[in-house]
């Protein structure tokens, strides 16, 4: 570090100050190219990103608002005195869903999809809901693929 003021100490002053001068822009140039531009990059990835959930949120909100204005329009009209696994089955060929793991439990039916339209599941639980079959709980995180869901759980019942 000696060597480099004395070489700086050495040089006129006319160098010295090209070489404070190049050493501003220097720093300069780094700063920008390796904080302030990526950070921006970020935040600017991360606000289409919310902008994006937000979207999907409200698409969430309005079609639970719709389910639940459904449900009350068919609240208690139709009761299902069939077998549950043969509404499933029935169903699941309509919609083309293929079940993963269906398992009784006394009156109620669990069922597990490894992957599934998102849609495809909605039209599905609605055609269930319209023979009656009471969904009881429904456990869904997202696919690998875009559009895509899993069905962890998801509980049926009847009236």
């Amino acid at each position: 570090m000696q060597a480099l003021i004395e070489r700086y100490k050495a040089l006129t002053e006319r160098e010295q100050i090209i070489l404070m001068i190049a050493a501003v822009f220097i720093v300069v140039g780094l700063f920008y190219f390796v904080i302030w531009s990526p950070l921006v990059t970020s935040i600017e990835q991360r606000q289409a990103q919310i902008e994006r959930d937000q979207d999907l949120l409200a698409w969430v909100q309005q079609s639970a608002q719709r389910a639940t204005q459904l449900r009350r329009s068919n609240g208690g009209q139709r009761t299902f005195n069939g077998s549950l696994p043969q509404a499933v089955n029935s169903t699941t060929n309509r919609f083309n869903i293929v079940i993963s793991r269906m398992q009784p439990q006394g009156e109620e039916l669990q069922v597990w999809v490894d992957q599934v339209p998102f849609d495809a599941m909605l039209d599905w639980i609605n055609a269930l809901e319209n023979m009656g079959v009471v969904v009881l709980q429904v456990d869904v995180t997202e696919a690998e693929s875009p559009g895509q869901i899993k069905i962890r759980r998801l509980q049926l019942g009847k009236p």
